[in-house]
């Protein structure tokens, strides 16, 4: 992509610029904002480094660039770390240098900053590209600092302190020294007193002389006067002045200006400045998010609704009959229109939701699917961060169920804590639209779903379906270390969604990859159960991936103490034995669980050819393979049966159906039964446990949600007629 370098003259932007080059995108100008005063060396900004500033005016002929300079008018007036458009903010004077360049510039598409650690700089540079169409580079971001900077040091930055604010750091002794002279030292203090070995922290800062980008020549400064801030024993704050400096130029002279493309507007010179002036924007860039999301065009009484949970709940949302449906386009909207209607009705709105599982037809229409999204859910309607979100295809028309299917995890409490990083970077793959690589909500953290990209390229890693894996699995951890865990210690339950195109080889491949992950999660001290591995075999996935991976993993608070409330009804052991259900071994060979005793109690339940003989077997039934029969009778013990071992494994581990806030049906379409059977074989075994567990009470939708699949189950193998997925906290 053709990229604006926003510059400060510090080594983290110009080696922020170098990475973009390095993953084939192309520099074609400079932006740089500085102090209205030419003689202020530093603003008080938490967003701009501006000592050195008087120097980055040469960075345009060094670069043979066009440089964009804009004087910072505003001030710091927003400090929370989100950030909405504020009149008067220093990031508004960002907004209005990058519309300049952009309009200067109309195929420039990207934005590189040197971010490193700070979500607040971060967070602002995202959403200025956000409302400039233009997508964030932040190659350095989550890197480790230490390699971060011999990296610079090793690939040619030549850059020197001008200004020092830390333990261990004198004006006196460390100002105008170059990094790869002060290395060592930093990485000494680093260890002494905790500071930031690339100055993240503000303990000190650098300005670029040199560095493979300047191609045409580099800076040598003449003379510069120290400045001293604070005198203060233990960390005086020096800067350093430039006064006078010279270009020495680099033979043969090069120039890349002849590459860029010239509109009459832009100058062609080398080492052309432009000063952007004024405080508004050309009116065609400024572009509000539409909210007209068009009139629903399926019959409300052909959407259906499922509820699940109460201070925590999901809802389902989708067509009862595809007859009506017209299109993907036509299908989302109804659905999401719908969701959005019962969560407005029970007080609720998108920004209380945790967590969106996106079902859709065809995997084709992706783009489709993401502008009808974008219409309902924005980052200005979720103020608290947007939701994470899976998406995948599933066979939705050849059960009836049209071209759409949304759940949503949804709260009435404002503690959750989002993850949602736009920018691409080297660290995890970006979420450039509105949805987030994790909510965390109460120590559970619902991870959105990874595919095996390789971060800083966006793109499938190759090399096949274990290749994907492995990238899908570094991804998860690198989002699991934002909020200071990981898989091996902190992983509930993974699903593993499998695309159709995946070879019998290839599932066995990622089966054996998972077992061995699960034998190295399996000794946690605080758990009673080990991970959960439920696999789904699906159509398609994102950018035709083979697997897509979708943890859920619990942190929990060591401060705090967490008293079991009691059940809230009295229960045997025995009350379902009206059934016909005795228990025996063969009940718990079909189960995985994990359970933390008096939090959460997670469950996969696998009904297998082989289980559905036992379950017919007591009751006399025809016991033959249930793909090749459509018993009514058999579906409903079937179901009666999920629905006993379900609830046996809730109050065996002290949780009742109260507490249960997800609980999902898989089935395969190669079943000969309607949907609509299948769900009221289920609605009966509930409405059966409902006269008998006052948890659970007369539901006017129901309490699950019905999953229509190629194929799913705790192996790769995906041969379940049925499988159960629920999910129950008390936290």
């Amino acid at each position: 992509m053709k990229t604006v370098g926003l510059v400060s003259g510090g080594k983290d932007s110009c080696y922020a610029m170098m990475k973009c080059v390095e993953y084939g995108h192309e520099i074609v100008a400079l932006a740089n904002l500085m102090p209205l005063d030419d003689s202020v060396d530093e603003l008080d900004s938490y967003m701009y480094q501006t000592v050195g500033h008087q120097i980055v005016i040469s960075y345009a002929e060094c670069m043979g660039l066009p440089l964009f300079r804009r004087r910072i008018h505003g001030s710091t007036k927003r400090q929370h770390l989100t950030y909405e458009e504020t009149t008067g903010n220093e990031v508004e004077d960002m907004f209005i240098l990058l519309s300049e360049v952009k309009r200067q510039f109309p195929s420039i598409m990207a934005v590189s900053s040197g971010a490193i650690a700070s979500d607040y700089q971060r967070l602002r540079v995202e959403s200025v590209c956000s409302r400039l169409g233009l997508v964030s580079l932040a190659y350095l971001w989550k890197q480790d600092q230490s390699l971060l900077l011999q990296d610079m040091i090793r690939n040619g930055i030549v850059a020197i302190t001008i200004k020092v604010a830390a333990m261990g750091l004198k004006p006196s002794k460390h100002l105008g020294v170059k990094i790869s002279e002060l290395q060592q030292e930093l990485l000494q203090l680093n260890e002494l007193y905790g500071i930031n070995v690339c100055g993240e922290g503000g303990e000190y800062e650098t300005l670029t002389l040199d560095c493979p980008l300047f191609i045409n020549a580099h800076i040598i400064l003449d003379n510069s006067q120290v400045v001293l801030h604070s005198t203060n024993s233990i960390a005086s704050v020096g800067i350093l002045h430039p006064s006078a400096f010279h270009l020495e130029y680099k033979s043969p002279i090069g120039s890349i200006s002849s590459n860029f493309e010239n509109n009459g507007t832009a100058s062609e010179k080398v080492g052309y400045v432009h000063e952007v002036q004024g405080d508004c924007v050309a009116n065609y860039l400024v572009k509000c998010q539409s909210t007209d999301v068009g009139l629903h065009k399926v019959v409300e009484n052909d959407l259906l609704i499922s509820r699940t949970g109460g201070n925590l709940l999901s809802i389902g949302c989708w067509i009862q009959d595809s007859l009506n449906s017209e299109g993907l386009q036509e299908d989302l909207t109804s659905v999401l229109w719908k969701l959005e209607t019962e969560l407005q009705k029970n007080g609720f709105d998108w920004m209380d939701v945790l967590y969106i599982h996106l079902y859709i037809s065809d995997m084709d229409k992706f783009s489709l699917a993401n502008d009808v999204y974008l219409r309902f859910i924005t980052e200005k309607k979720c103020n608290m961060g947007v939701p994470s979100r899976s998406t995948v295809e599933l066979p939705l028309v050849q059960v009836g169920l049209g071209k759409a299917y949304v759940e949503v995890l949804v709260t009435n409490d404002n503690s959750k804590r989002v993850l949602h990083v736009q920018s691409i970077s080297c660290w995890a793959p970006s979420c450039i639209g509105p949805y987030s690589q994790a909510t965390l909500h109460k120590e559970i953290l619902y991870m959105a779903g990874q595919l095996g990209l390789d971060p800083p390229t966006m793109m499938l890693c190759t090399g096949g379906a274990t290749a994907e894996m492995d990238q899908a699995l570094k991804n998860c951890e690198a989002v699991a270390k934002s909020f200071n865990c990981s898989l091996g210690s902190s992983s509930i339950i993974f699903v593993i969604y499998c695309s159709a195109a995946l070879t019998s080889s290839e599932r066995t491949e990622i089966q054996c990859k998972q077992e061995g992950f699960k034998e190295c999660t399996s000794c946690g001290t605080w758990n009673s159960g080990s991970v959960i591995f439920l696999y789904v075999l699906v159509p398609n996935l994102p950018k035709r991936a083979l697997v897509e991976i979708k943890p859920v993993l619990y942190i929990p608070n060591d401060v705090e103490s967490f008293n079991p409330p009691e059940l809230q009804s009295v229960r045997s052991i025995n009350r379902l034995i009206d059934w016909g259900f005795v228990y025996s071994n063969w009940h718990d060979s079909c189960c995985q669980k994990y359970v933390v005793k008096g939090k959460l109690c997670g469950a996969v339940v696998s009904i297998t050819n082989s289980i559905v003989t036992e379950i017919c077997s007591e009751s006399g039934e025809n016991s033959s393979p249930f793909q090749h029969c459509s018993s009514e009778k058999q579906m409903g013990r079937i179901a009666k049966f999920c629905v006993y071992r379900l609830d046996r494994i809730l109050f065996e581990n002290n949780f009742s159906w109260g507490d249960v806030t997800i609980l999902r049906f898989y089935f395969s379409v190669g079943l000969v039964m309607p949907i609509n059977k299948i769900r009221h074989a289920f609605e009966q075994a509930f409405e059966g446990l409902a006269e008998i567990d006052q948890c659970l009470g007369k539901a006017k939708e129901p309490v699950f949600n019905l999953i229509p699949t190629l194929g799913s189950g705790r192996t790769s193998a995906m041969d379940d007629i049925i499988t159960c997925e629920l999910f129950a906290t008390k936290i």
